[in-house]
């Protein structure tokens, strides 16, 4: 086992991290930039290193990340997720210096980053994919031909795309002609390549993800899974961990499947395997995540498995220890990203200082998070304060106790999503549990929320009003 770990990361991720570490008996390294100087994750580690100055860039730095991780006495470094997670030459440039990379291998990287070539692995494993190119799109023609043969809607994608972007639907000609050059430069910009391939559009699916595990002794093993169908223009907003779309046994079915696809590609630690389903249970493989995702929690929710100590322990080198048919899950989890976002603007990020912070807590509740009362949200990240996570026995249960939570939560100084999720647990359409991908432009009025008061403050307002009402 290890005795000192670098986090390749900032924030609640490494917050993360650095707890498992720590159950682990392992020393942390965290590293920050000079805005990241009064970051939550800097004071909990064992030992911090400026990274330097740039916000961003600083975490990018891959010959500087290894100079600290070796400086520092580690022996492994975790890339969490984001930044450098899913780049390969960041893994390769670890285990040339001699460190252990906590991830699959540069190889299987590469391989399922680039969404053509996972496709022609999973086509040729016997994987089923979503109809579309054999390859990357070599111009315009090319797309609207293929486009013409399998008929609108299609999904233009950028090949080493992820989380969400370089993603459009195009439902005509002018769409396709007008979104091949808008993506083709959102791809290059986000992932340095502008190369673009062409699914056929599966209209109103559920987006549901298996999360695998894999050794280096051959075994491999799913945790289950995960739906993440309520999004926004392909970001994930809330997930919840067993699907209420899915029966035991094309839960089962898909499971073997999402196994099959990790061996298919001799992937070891840990991974996510996607899938779209349609309306008539249908399943097609869309990608495979070669990192951590950050909705994990519900599924050490409901199956009672730490997936990053798990991760830590693959990459020493030992054996999973169970199969399968260990592995069981049991209630209902959901959760929640509370981002400093407007929703009502966009969703447009809305950095700032918490001015008042104060967390759900009680059964069955789970806080990741990295913020504190005065602690200032930078513009330069993503804009997540927490994740909120909550487990009971029944869906019912769940749906009640998030609602208790949601209420609960309270953070003051930025806007962020927490009324919106108070008025989509509170409505039928969610707690009815049926619900895919089109759930947010399905409802629009889940934006027609009101600002969320809390009791005291009711109170003091109006004892504010009584008071100059009798001229106190």
């Amino acid at each position: 086992m290890f005795t000192r770990i670098l986090i390749a990361n900032r924030g609640e991720c490494a917050i993360r991290i650095q707890r498992s570490c720590r159950e682990l008996g392992i020393d942390t390294v965290a590293i920050f930039s000079e805005a990241d100087s009064h970051a939550l994750h800097v004071k909990k580690a064992d030992q911090a290193v400026l990274i330097g100055p740039d916000p961003v860039k600083s975490y990018l730095n891959i010959h500087r990340l290894i100079d600290i991780a070796i400086k520092t006495g580690c022996d492994a470094v975790h890339p969490g997720y984001g930044f450098l997670s899913e780049n390969a030459e960041f893994a390769r440039k670890v285990i040339e210096a001699g460190l252990t990379y906590i991830g699959p291998s540069p190889d299987a990287i590469d391989n399922m980053g680039n969404k053509t070539k996972a496709r022609e692995a999973m086509l040729a494993a016997g994987i089923p994919i979503i109809p579309g190119s054999d390859g990357a799109l070599e111009n315009i023609d090319q797309a609207l031909d293929l486009a013409h043969s399998m008929g609108y809607p299609v999904m233009l994608k950028a090949a080493s795309g992820g989380g969400g972007r370089g993603i459009r639907r195009c439902d005509s000609d002018d769409e396709l002609r007008e979104n091949f050059v808008i993506t083709g430069r959102e791809a290059m910009a986000a992932f340095g390549s502008d190369e673009l391939f062409m699914e056929k559009c599966i209209v109103g699916p559920r987006h549901i993800e298996f999360q695998v595990l894999a050794d280096a002794h051959g075994n491999a093993v799913h945790l289950f899974e995960r739906d993440c169908s309520i999004q926004r223009r392909n970001q994930k907003l809330i997930e919840l961990a067993p699907s209420n779309f899915l029966d035991e046994n094309q839960r089962q079915k898909m499971g073997e499947v999402a196994v099959a696809a990790a061996k298919a590609v001799d992937y070891v630690n840990a991974g996510t395997v996607e899938f779209l389903v349609d309306c008539d249970h249908n399943f097609y493989f869309m990608e495979m995540n070669t990192r951590l995702q950050v909705e994990h929690t519900i599924t050490e929710a409901i199956t009672g498995i730490d997936i990053v100590s798990e991760q830590i322990r693959i990459a020493s080198g030992e054996p999973l220890g169970y199969s399968q048919r260990d592995i069981s899950h049991r209630g209902h989890a959901i959760e929640f990203r509370i981002n400093a976002e407007d929703p009502k603007n966009g969703f447009f990020p809305n950095p700032g200082v918490i001015t008042r912070y104060h967390s759900a807590g009680g059964a069955g509740i789970r806080i990741d998070g990295c913020v504190y009362p005065g602690y200032e949200i930078p513009p330069h990240y993503d804009s997540m304060c927490a994740k909120l996570t909550v487990w009971g026995l029944s869906w019912r249960q769940t749906v009640r106790r998030a609602l208790r939570a949601l209420y609960e939560y309270d953070i003051r100084g930025v806007k962020t999503t927490l009324p919106l999720y108070r008025k989509i647990v509170e409505s039928e359409a969610f707690s009815s549990g049926d619900f895919d991908t089109g759930f947010m432009e399905n409802h629009p009025e889940m934006l027609d929320y009101k600002p969320f008061e809390r009791r005291e403050d009711i109170a003091a307002a109006v004892a504010v009003a009584i008071a100059s009402h009798l001229g106190l």
